[in-house]
């Protein structure tokens, strides 16, 4: 019998925990620990920080799901990983033991790592569901006595998309309440250029986001550098395309929210050949870890290095269809090993984004998620806005329901037949 713990339950690791228990035999065991007693569906954090989500929305309380899919769930935070004894360490001073350990711990949020930076600071946040539950709160303060706001991302950042969508949310709510006019609007993010994403760009994200940013007068500044904040302003300076200075930005607000650049979580920081010097987790191509094989990781945690160097430091992005077919390559890759074989299976590094503005959306497809690519395409529309809802509808269900389905898989191939979307024609 082996035993196999996944170190996380967010989108990666409850779908890594149903998956498994799916592929290995009956007598192997599942353990599933984190630090929250609950799932939450991070991309409707957006919506969170303006109000229209609660945390009850879009969280489901896992110890019950685990139970009925004969999981075991220990809610308990990780305090050290030791590779060599195969054990977890846990802030309770219970230390778990594993054959197998799955990472999916998702990121460490570095907001110590600029000035005034964070929810415990001048800035808001919607990384987490308490982040944004309490940026949603304080929501309703400000439009009461609204002002300039500052939107983005800092240097290091890697998940763009949800500042585009905070920034086009914000805007769709303070025009519905009528107050648009009294809000000026910055985006401040470390890109070379508006839509570049992480991602050297899909499709047109760079004409198509600067075209909806200037019908929303949302002023931007791309190569940029966030020095610090004050409770009422941020200092930024802006970079040429050698990464140079070339201007310096004191620019005020009244409400700011902007993404901070993630690291590995402290319980694995420094584990030589485990981690790279940011804490995240090596993988090779099976999401194997090189120096210790019986430990995988997947989704945000792990190390991947960016395509092509910025002006400005920016990471890139590890997106809910990429997760997933890590998810599923390990789920197939453990067992593989069990039965004395070497792992096979390869994750499909493919990107979609359906980023929602409230009042429409834009939506990109990258396959694979790194250029050159067999299908690139972006569109903008009222559709996205709908195909969103749909999306979180059909993931909690899918969660709730503890159903182990490649969900992302389906959805692509279906939405690919609505829009006649085909790989090389994209």
């Amino acid at each position: 019998m082996a035993h196999v713990v996944v170190l996380g339950a967010g989108l990666g690791g409850t779908i890594q925990a149903y998956e498994l228990k799916e592929t290995l035999g009956r007598d192997d065991k599942v353990t599933v620990i984190s630090n929250k007693p609950y799932f939450q569906f991070t991309p409707s954090n957006p919506w969170a920080g303006v109000g229209w989500r609660k945390k009850d929305d879009i969280t489901i309380d896992l110890a019950p799901v685990m139970e009925r899919r004969g999981i075991e769930f220990i809610c308990d935070g990780a305090v050290r990983l030791d590779p060599k004894a195969n054990t977890i360490q846990l802030e309770s001073g219970r230390a778990v033991s594993y054959d197998y350990l799955v990472i999916a711990t998702g990121p460490d949020l570095a907001f110590d790592e600029i000035e005034g930076f964070g929810p415990d600071h001048h800035t808001h946040s919607v990384c987490h569901i308490e982040h944004a539950a309490a940026s949603g709160d304080k929501w309703e303060a400000f439009c009461a006595n609204p002002g300039p706001i500052v939107v983005g991302a800092v240097q290091g950042a890697s998940c763009f998309g949800p500042a585009y969508e905070y920034a086009m949310t914000i805007d769709t709510d303070l025009r519905r309440r009528k107050i648009r006019d009294k809000v000026p609007m910055t985006f401040v993010t470390p890109e070379p250029y508006i839509g570049h994403l992480g991602l050297g760009g899909v499709g047109d994200t760079k004409g198509m986001l600067e075209s909806i940013m200037r019908e929303r007068s949302i002023r931007w500044i791309t190569n940029a550098k966030t020095d610090r904040f004050e409770a009422d302003k941020v200092h930024v300076t802006e970079c040429d395309e050698d990464g140079n200075p070339k201007k310096q930005h004191e620019i005020p607000f009244t409400y700011s929210m902007l993404l901070p650049a993630f690291r590995g979580i402290p319980a694995l920081m420094g584990i030589e050949g485990l981690v790279n010097p940011r804490g995240f987790v090596i993988v090779d191509e099976h999401q194997r870890n090189p120096a210790y094989p019986n430990i995988f990781g997947i989704g945000v945690c792990i190390a991947i290095a960016p395509k092509e160097p910025t002006p400005v430091p920016t990471g890139v992005p590890k997106t809910g269809f990429m997760i997933e077919s890590m998810v599923t390559a390990t789920a197939h890759n453990i067992p593989l090993i069990l039965k004395g074989e070497e792992p096979r299976e390869v994750a499909t590094w493919n990107a979609l984004c359906l980023a929602d503005f409230g009042d429409g959306g834009a939506a990109f497809l990258a396959m694979p998620q790194n250029p050159p690519r067999n299908v690139n395409w972006a569109a903008k529309g009222r559709w996205v806005h709908w195909a969103k809802l749909a999306f979180e509808w059909y993931f909690m269900r899918k969660v709730r329901r503890g159903v182990s389905e490649p969900f992302y898989e389906k959805f692509i191939m279906r939405f690919m037949k609505i829009t006649k979307l085909k790989e090389g024609k994209g």
